[in-house]
């Protein structure tokens, strides 16, 4: 199959599209292999390879965050870019490829971000602070059913940005509330369930994510398909922590 693939190019301040004609594609390529080859043709003929991130290739580390003809990851939900693969496209496709767009990713080179910040929300309160010690005994801490199914569903989260790149705001709220929600629902993570909404939504405002206005963007993109619910989850929290610092 035949596809002309515009990339987004930069290596400074500014960039822009260039056109690829790719052909010879097999249908069962994924996307990532297919960059491969064009980047193998890029170096044959001298130029400069297309820089994409990329690790796993199995949908799990979230490192192939690309806009996919204004689509985070591509066309099909619940699907990594590297697990996307060309029959999802039409003999003589044009398919436009962007890096994410968002203040608080800026574009490293061509397809390439700095998602450092949502280590930085990490970092502000997702984390269970506990005594060092030996490991307790499996089941010690019993945890119900559906709270454990809650912390699963949130806990899947591959931080890999698309709900930022789908925002019209450029919110990060639906992985900020992730992180946040497969340890609020725990026992373990209770002494510090509300002050760890409160800072690490504090941290997503300061870093200068957009704000949440339930646009519901975020979900249908996130391969990990994490619910708008979560975010409703982290906003209880949020008001809770803010209610027991003023009572102080």
């Amino acid at each position: 199959m035949k596809l002309t693939l515009r990339i987004w190019r930069q290596s400074s301040a500014t960039g822009r599209l260039v056109d690829y004609v790719m052909e010879d594609l097999s249908p069962d390529m994924s996307f990532l292999e297919m960059l491969d080859v064009l980047n193998e043709r890029l170096i044959t003929s001298g130029d400069e390879p297309v820089a994409f991130d990329h690790d796993c290739r199995e949908g799990i580390c979230g490192m192939c965050g690309l806009m996919i003809n204004g689509m985070a990851h591509g066309p099909e939900k619940a699907t990594t870019a590297c697990q996307l693969h060309l029959r999802h496209f039409k003999d003589g496709d044009v398919v436009t490829i962007e890096p994410w767009r968002a203040e608080p990713f800026p574009v490293v080179r061509d397809l390439v971000v700095d998602r450092s910040a949502f280590d930085k929300i990490v970092a502000a309160g997702g984390y269970i602070s506990v005594p060092a010690g030996s490991a307790p005994d499996a089941h010690a801490t019993p945890v119900p059913k559906p709270d454990a199914d809650t912390a699963f569903e949130a806990a899947a989260c591959i931080g890999c940005g698309a709900c930022v790149a789908a925002c019209p705001n450029g919110s990060g709220m639906l992985f900020t509330a992730a992180k946040a929600t497969h340890l609020g629902v725990l026992p373990q993570g209770q002494p510090e369930r509300y002050s760890r909404a409160r800072d690490m939504v504090a941290e997503h405002d300061a870093l200068g994510f957009g704000g949440c206005t339930n646009a519901g963007e975020c979900t249908p993109a996130c391969p990990k398909g994490i619910p708008l619910t979560t975010i409703a989850r982290l906003n209880a929290d949020l008001l809770r922590g803010h209610t027991i610092r003023s009572d102080r």
